[in-house]
């Protein structure tokens, strides 16, 4: 027999892949939408792609030759340009990151915010990409003075941050839909069984869909079991007590018991990647 804590588990986690699913959803419709009418549109489509390939592997030729296969110690990351069409709120930082990124060595990401630092420690060898994005948005400032705009507290407990939008005074209705004008793979996906992700995890946010990893995270403060969908970027190192107090401050419920806004706000000030 379910307990009320498998109910709450279930209910939250059917929250959450419901979210997903709409956006899935939406995706798919403009994908249909933008289906070829006629073999010159084809043409046309097929080699816009070809070309948005070849840019985002770093190969400069054009003429359909085969990527140069990254320095060593580096590898290929494929960024995939995001222009909100799928309903998302974009926020453009001018580029992309750099096409290949180190695959070796330790970085340490320290998220300042308003109720002090949270550090954690990176291993570049399990997430090159997801680093390597994290680094070029944190040189664009892309998350100075934002909220942490979710908190869960049943069944998934996980405080999720990292929304450009979610910013200003108090919380909107959009905020969670918003990221960078890229997006890309899933790497380093659990394999442990339970839980999932335990305590002190920083892994990313993403829809249903596969390569859909933008700027979003959660910081997990409770052991959570969710499906392994999500790229563990890091772990806790330091200022976990900040998210438990957060979490212990309860969410206002806007999305259900036990999903909404943190009652107790967090800012972020600001977001750093260095060499550990």
């Amino acid at each position: 027999m379910s307990t009320i804590k498998d109910r709450q588990r279930a209910a939250a986690r059917a929250r959450l892949e419901k979210e997903m699913a709409e956006r899935a959803a939406a995706a798919k419709k403009r994908r249909q939408r933008q289906a070829v009418i006629g073999s010159a549109i084809a043409v046309i489509v097929i080699a816009g792609a070809a070309v948005w390939i070849v840019a985002a592997l770093g190969n400069d030729d054009s003429s359909g030759t085969e990527a140069a296969a990254p320095p060593p110690g580096t590898v290929a990351c494929h960024w995939i340009p995001e222009d909100g069409s799928t309903g998302g709120k974009v926020k453009d930082t001018g580029g992309l990151p750099p096409a290949n990124a180190a695959n070796t060595g330790k970085s340490t990401l320290t998220i300042d915010t308003s109720l002090g630092a949270v550090t954690a420690a990176v291993d570049l060898s399990k997430t090159p990409c997801t680093g390597a994005a994290f680094t070029y948005l944190a040189s664009k400032k892309f998350w100075d003075n934002t909220k942490c705009h979710r908190l869960t507290t049943e069944g998934i407990k996980v405080l999720q941050c990292g929304d450009p939008s979610a910013s200003g005074k108090g919380y909107r209705e959009t905020d969670g839909q918003g990221g960078p004008n890229f997006k890309y793979p899933e790497e380093n996906l659990p394999t442990n069984a339970k839980p999932t992700y335990p305590k002190g995890t920083i892994a990313m946010a993403k829809t249903s869909a596969p390569s859909t990893t933008g700027s979003q995270f959660f910081i997990v403060y409770a052991d959570t079991d969710l499906p392994a969908d999500y790229t563990v970027l890091g772990t806790v190192t330091k200022g976990l007590d900040i998210v438990e107090g957060v979490a212990k401050a309860g969410s206002d419920n806007a999305n259900g018991k036990g999903d909404g806004h943190p009652k107790k706000e967090i800012d972020i000030k600001s977001i750093t990647m260095a060499a550990a």
